[in-house]
């Protein structure tokens, strides 16, 4: 028996929207992390329990929030030159299963070549992957006095070009949203215990739309 032409039609469009839709929803999603799973959070002060008491950082409330072993490897000051020194010494010592990196603030404000940290930040996300470790590059917001004053902070744009390069997932705007709003900040450049916390539900959210998280 022929399925009548309309009804036909209406097949093949129903499949063609179906097959557009798959097409366009992104790449398949990662593996949740079971619960202690070693992750390393690789930052400067805005990873840094900077202004905040011990426990109240970002990392530290993501790994409540996950049963993760988050290891918080920030440090004030860090440039990515700096933290990708660091980097061979804490994957050889934690062996984590995932890592954050969040860096390039420091480099902005000091006004280094971007070419240098485009270039860092790719080495840090190639070294982590040699050692078996997925990764996820945060993207820090870029200095401006219209959106310091406005309350108003973009991502820098170089980092989305980051991860398409290294294809890596980029979680855009946790940072940049945190850092526009007075009210979640210590001072003009650092999140407050508050901030901090909304920093952690931002990535959380971010971390269970790719995969990673549940």
């Amino acid at each position: 028996m022929k399925m009548p032409v309309t009804i036909a039609r209406g097949v093949l469009a129903a499949f063609v929207i179906l097959t557009f839709a798959v097409a366009c929803s992104g790449t398949k999603k990662e593996t949740a992390l079971p619960a202690g799973s070693k992750v390393l959070a690789l930052g400067d002060s805005l990873t840094a329990p900077h202004g905040v008491k011990p426990g109240e950082d970002w990392p530290t409330l993501l790994g409540q929030k996950t049963g993760w072993a988050v290891i918080n490897a920030g440090i004030s000051g860090n440039t990515s030159a700096q933290a990708l020194d660091r980097l061979p010494g804490l994957l050889d010592e934690h062996q984590p299963q995932l890592v954050l990196v969040s860096l390039g603030g420091n480099d902005m404000l000091r006004k280094l070549p971007q070419e240098q940290t485009v270039t860092n930040l790719g080495r840090m996300l190639d070294l982590a992957r040699a050692s078996g470790a997925k990764t996820v590059l945060l993207a820090t917001p870029k200095p401006s006095l219209a959106g310091a004053v406005f309350n108003n902070l973009a991502p820098a744009d170089f980092y989305a070009d980051v991860a398409k390069d290294k294809k890596v997932p980029l979680i855009k705007d946790a940072l940049p949203e945190v850092l526009s709003d007075t009210a979640l900040k210590s001072d003009q450049l650092h999140p407050n215990a508050a901030g901090h916390a909304q920093i952690g539900e931002l990535i959380y959210a971010e971390l269970k739309r790719i995969g990673f998280a549940r």
